[in-house]
């Protein structure tokens, strides 16, 4: 097996099958071990590519598996939470190799993100322009997933970073999704003219996907509980910090559905062409969220789950089985998931 950063190991493994719970019966194939704290899983058909937060991409295609490094003009801050997150494949990603990465940056003390374009070259993956920048740092809340929509425009998750007043200040980009044009540029038909701000008042979300109508989805990190999946309209404001779970307020939007005072930890969520799927850290399972609201625990992995994807070769999970409030590696994997 091919590592060409020196890392943990990677191994490619058989199928296996999880032990069963009460009314769930699912099959659990782990596919790579030795990952290191692996924070977005995204596939181009049967290859696919995943974030590293310490700054590399991994590649699986035919069975091999091999880390590119990425090379960026601001060096990537891997601290805490922080490092190389969110990756979306450009729509143009078969003829050019270019990636949209977000990253953390700065110091310790002087946390930073933004979110850069990349270009896949050979054995490593090199900075071609920066996007969008400014976007507040912290050391646990920085939001941090990029996404295509079907409009071809890119969305990015932004974090509260532990600051009351941001969600809701206009002029901040921290606790927003945000819309912007593959090159950066402010689309005229954004709720705000002139400003990237597409919604507001987010804690700190960490998950982007559209069902089958183009609707929008987000899932969301609550303070304690009030984990939530909310359904994203132009301009809308889902509440952080006035307003959580059942609570309500004039021009605030209540979420589709909220874990109440449970814990889900939500991360990475995707559809899955009949349903939302939502991998839950604290959960340690992937959730499904059906049309009318119903959450279930469609696959529980008893491993802390931070992305996940569907390709026609199934659904591919990843975990981040460290906290981001500790330090040292982070013993992670790769699996794929059958029900």
């Amino acid at each position: 097996m091919k590592n060409m950063t020196g890392k943990l190991p990677v191994v490619v493994r058989g199928l296996l099958m999880a032990a069963l719970l009460p009314a769930t019966v699912f099959a659990s194939e782990p596919v790579l071990d030795g990952l290191d704290y692996p924070w977005d899983v995204e596939a181009h058909g049967e290859v696919l590519y995943i974030t590293e937060k310490a700054g590399t991409i991994g590649i699986l295609q035919d069975g091999t598996f091999s880390r590119l490094p990425v090379t960026t003009s601001e060096p990537i801050l891997n601290d805490r939470g922080g490092g190389l997150l969110g990756l979306a494949l450009h729509p143009d990603f078969s003829a050019t190799g270019r990636v949209v990465l977000y990253q953390h940056y700065g110091t310790a003390d002087n946390r930073m993100n933004r979110v850069i374009e990349a270009r896949l070259d050979g054995d490593r993956l090199h900075e071609t322009r920066v996007l969008i920048d400014g976007i507040p740092g912290h050391p646990l809340y920085n939001g941090g997933r990029v996404a295509f929509g079907p409009d071809g425009m890119l969305y990015i998750t932004t974090g509260w970073t532990e600051n009351h007043q941001r969600p809701q200040d206009m002029q901040s980009l921290a606790g927003k999704i945000l819309r912007i044009a593959p090159d950066g540029a402010i689309p005229n038909d954004n709720p705000f003219p002139g400003s990237p701000i597409y919604s507001l008042g987010h804690r700190n979300p960490q998950g982007l996907a559209w069902d089958s109508d183009g609707q929008l989805f987000a899932a969301e990190h609550g303070q304690s509980g009030h984990d939530e999946i909310n359904r994203i309209v132009p301009g809308g404001n889902y509440g952080w910090p006035l307003i959580e779970g059942d609570e309500t307020e004039e021009g605030m939007l209540a979420p589709f559905v909220h874990s109440g005072n449970g814990t889900w930890a939500p991360s990475g969520l995707v559809w899955d062409g009949n349903r939302l799927l939502v991998a839950g850290l604290q959960a340690q399972s992937v959730l499904s969220v059906d049309g009318d609201g119903t959450v279930e625990e469609a696959f529980p992995v008893n491993e802390r789950m931070r992305d996940i994807t569907v390709t026609g070769d199934g659904i591919f999970a990843i975990t981040t089985n460290r906290s981001p409030r500790r330090d040292g590696v982070s013993d992670d994997r790769l699996i794929r998931l059958t029900d």
